[in-house]
């Protein structure tokens, strides 16, 4: 009875030739009789004993100290005496693992993806930002630095948000218009900001972008 020694090769073989047809070590569900084999590993199988790996990640991803059921010593889990069941017993067993069984455990599987879908959907989406630093360049020193910078807070959009601004000094008395803007990444692009801003051409010379930092 039992696997024998789990660190071994032996013992890893007799716990994948148990996993062929079984997600668990007794029962449908995950319980302690899971957390206690998996204990008695010294790591993940190899990938040459894929059922046994297959569980071992599994059981690995569970708070196994929360698993229910009672802990047994581990030499009784797995396998048992083909002796100790009379041949009337042999239906039973057969019927342990068969197509009822592969059906409840993918009913059970179906209905923990959709409650794990139904949470991921509640959780609100994060929305993606980034501050952009705009450079507006007038034509000459006559521009009206005032008129731009209202011009170009006209500019208007779902997911445009504009910001604190400076008149920075080019030279020969010209100043561009430095100014800052929080805009939605899904919604609107630097291209879209560069366009609109562009069309005011009597009064904006160029856009330039010096800094795009995300949020």
């Amino acid at each position: 009875m039992g696997f024998g020694d789990l660190k071994s090769e032996s013992g890893l073989a007799a716990l994948n030739e148990f996993l062929a047809d079984k997600s668990y070590i007794e029962g449908y569900t995950a319980s302690q009789a899971d957390n206690v084999v998996f204990s008695a590993l010294s790591g993940a199988p190899a990938a040459k004993f894929p059922h046994a790996l297959r569980w071992y990640k599994h059981i690995q991803a569970q708070n196994r100290n929360a698993l229910p059921g009672v802990k047994k010593p581990l030499n009784q889990y797995g396998g048992g005496d083909a002796g100790a069941a009379d041949e009337d017993d042999d239906g039973d067993v057969d019927d342990l693992f068969g197509s009822d069984n592969e059906e409840d455990v993918e009913a059970i599987r179906q209905q923990r993806l959709k409650e794990y879908a139904a949470k991921k959907s509640a959780k609100p989406a994060v929305i993606a930002k980034s501050t952009i630093i705009l450079e507006v360049k007038p034509w000459d020193d006559e521009t009206d630095m005032k008129e731009m910078e209202k011009n170009v807070r006209s500019v208007a959009t779902d997911g445009l948000v504009w910001g604190a601004s400076k008149l920075v000094p080019v030279g020969y008395g010209i100043n561009k218009l430095q100014i800052n803007c929080v805009v939605e990444d899904d919604k609107v692009g630097t291209d879209f900001l560069e366009e609109e801003i562009t069309k005011f051409e009597d009064l904006v010379q160029s856009v330039d972008i010096v800094a795009f930092n995300k949020i």
